[in-house]
């Protein structure tokens, strides 16, 4: 009797052994990469929009300088962080983030001499300007996406993604309409999208543990 109870006793402590859940092993820790993303676009941004507005520079005069920001910075941090995003589960940061990543590269690309983009409209340069327009009504259509996508998650990010919207869409007419004014227009309110995209990074890096006050940004949903 006293081997049976021994025998039953090993097998239920091998039965509760075997459906026991395997020990919770947690991931490694990921910080917030929205602040990087916001603050990439901001100063990529910024710069462009400064250059359009004609702020101490001629707006219509060559604004090469943005393209090594609009490479690294714009471009490919962004797009890094993008991709961080998807790590933390955040499909509308990966996809506004990787979006706008790959937005700040193509442009750059346009005015790589390399590229042979703008030498293939050489001659043609009022076909350059439409498809150019083309490709400003595209993202602004992009962003006017994001706008509604948003609606729900902070006042910070609505006004953001709704000046960028209309910064697209002065930035298009003024190609399609070969029109200065508001073609400056565009860089005016590209400079109210650059820095309200980095008022919503600096509200992300003021974190209660590590900042003595916060910045309020009208959290929604």
């Amino acid at each position: 009797m006293a081997e049976h109870q021994d025998i039953e006793a090993t097998k239920a402590a091998y039965v509760t052994q075997a459906v026991a859940p395997p020990p919770a092993v947690s991931g490694p820790v990921i910080g917030n990469p929205g602040p990087l993303g916001l603050s990439a676009f901001a100063l990529t941004t910024f710069v462009l929009s400064l250059h359009n507005a004609g702020a101490g520079v001629p707006s219509a005069g060559p604004n090469n300088v943005v393209v090594g920001l609009a490479f690294f910075y714009g471009g490919l941090v962004q797009l890094l962080a993008g991709m961080w995003e998807f790590r933390t589960g955040n499909t509308f940061g990966a996809t506004a983030f990787s979006s706008y990543g790959g937005f700040w590269l193509s442009y750059a690309l346009i005015f790589v001499p390399g590229s042979g983009i703008k030498t293939a409209y050489a001659g043609h340069e009022d076909v350059l300007a439409k498809s150019l327009g083309i490709y400003l009504t595209a993202w602004a259509i992009m962003t006017a996406l994001f706008l509604i996508a948003c609606h729900r998650s902070s006042i910070g990010m609505i006004s953001l993604f709704f000046f960028l919207t209309v910064t697209f869409i002065l930035l298009a007419a003024g190609e399609f309409n070969a029109s200065s004014g508001a073609h400056v227009a565009g860089g005016a309110f590209g400079v109210v999208t650059a820095v309200i995209a980095w008022y919503v990074a600096l509200s992300g890096l003021l974190t209660k543990e590590s900042s003595y006050f916060t910045l309020p940004i009208g959290v929604i949903g």
